[in-house]
């Protein structure tokens, strides 16, 4: 089995999702008392969310290289960034490191398609829900239609998040209005919801929408698990 090298901490609520899937998966596959071979990296989200909402994306940059460049060091065969967001530095992490590096857009993207959908509702932070790096790699090497929530909802979505669910904090009233900013992408034509964010996973499930979901914490780790176990 490969050396899985996870980025981690972003928040270690869903880090620790990708832990417990990854070695979860690992045992079904294998059986016995089998599992992963992983490193993690965790680091310290009270200065990646500030430098976020400063919009400090170079030492962003910086923070994330040096994550994997400890996980090659350690003997990482290839880089977990366990984070939507994050993803908007994929290429300063990959020309960090000899190794490569699983995006999390494009196995959820493949999941989707292979269900025979095109046109996907997109749930993230604002950062994941406006720019164009994840919307951007979805429809560009994908050909997938991504719309997302509109202006308030976007807000309603992102502060969520950062308020409530990164501190493992899961609220009755936050699920109703997730499934309410769902309900209107789906009027407006989605046939499936991305739960764009690590996060989102902790507070709503397939009861929450009248369209399928797809949990890209899920899938990212189970995509680990097959990278891990892929024959040289």
């Amino acid at each position: 089995m490969r050396t899985i090298g996870l980025i981690g901490g972003m928040s270690w609520e869903s880090s620790a999702e990708y832990y417990r899937i990854i070695n979860q998966e690992t045992n079904r596959r294998l059986g016995g008392v089998h599992s992963a071979r992983c490193l993690m990296f965790s680091v310290d989200f009270e200065e990646i969310k500030r430098l976020q909402h400063e919009g400090d994306w170079e030492r962003l940059n910086e923070a994330m290289k040096d994550a994997a460049l400890r996980l090659e060091r350690g003997g990482a065969d290839f880089i977990v960034l366990c984070t939507n967001t994050m993803h908007r530095l994929t290429e300063a992490i990959s020309s960090a490191v000899s190794i490569p590096l699983l995006h999390i857009a494009d196995p959820t993207a493949e999941r989707i398609k292979a269900s025979g959908f095109e046109r996907v509702g997109l749930l993230g932070t604002a950062f994941t829900m406006e720019q164009n790096f994840y919307k951007g790699r979805l429809q560009q090497r994908h050909g997938l239609d991504v719309i997302v929530p509109d202006e308030d909802d976007r807000r309603i979505v992102h502060e969520i998040i950062y308020k409530e669910l990164v501190l493992g904090q899961i609220r009755p009233e936050s699920r109703q209005a997730y499934r309410e900013v769902i309900a209107r992408l789906i009027e407006r034509g989605a046939q499936c919801i991305i739960l764009g964010c690590t996060e989102i996973m902790l507070l709503v499930s397939e009861e929450d929408s009248a369209v399928p979901l797809f949990d890209t914490t899920t899938i990212h780790a189970v995509a680990a698990v097959d990278e891990a176990l892929r024959s040289n």
